[in-house]
């Protein structure tokens, strides 16, 4: 076997990482960006709704829920790989995902900053 056939397997992991994290990381942020336009536009129209009086809004009480619900949604986005498994299942699953390897690990995280920068 010559160098050029061993280089293939590897050559490919490294560029079908590379793409799937552009794809992944333009995708993120597109989706971060249209969110973070809607409760833009929320906000806006509580804001609009209090100026006409049409509305009373507590503030302080929207910025004690708001951070409330932040706070649990972390906590749930942490604790996503445990969702029903035990310690055991939960440390075999994270070494599966680690057998990809350096290569394919390595370009998909380049992949993956350069598509949320040009997102």
């Amino acid at each position: 076997m010559s160098i050029v056939e061993s280089f293939g397997p590897t050559a490919s992991t490294i560029g079908g990482g590379f793409f799937a994290g552009v794809l992944l990381g333009y995708a993120l942020k597109k989706v971060i960006k249209l969110v973070a336009v809607i409760v833009g536009l929320f906000l806006a129209g509580l804001a609009y709704l209090q100026y006409h009086q049409i509305a009373n809004i507590n503030w302080n009480k929207l910025h004690t829920v708001s951070e409330g619900a932040i706070a649990t949604l972390s906590n749930a986005l942490i604790q996503i790989p445990s969702i029903g498994y035990t310690s055991d299942q939960a440390a075999t699953a994270s070494l599966a995902m680690t057998s990809f390897g350096v290569p394919f690990t390595g370009s998909m995280s380049a992949g993956f900053t350069i598509g949320f920068m040009k997102g």
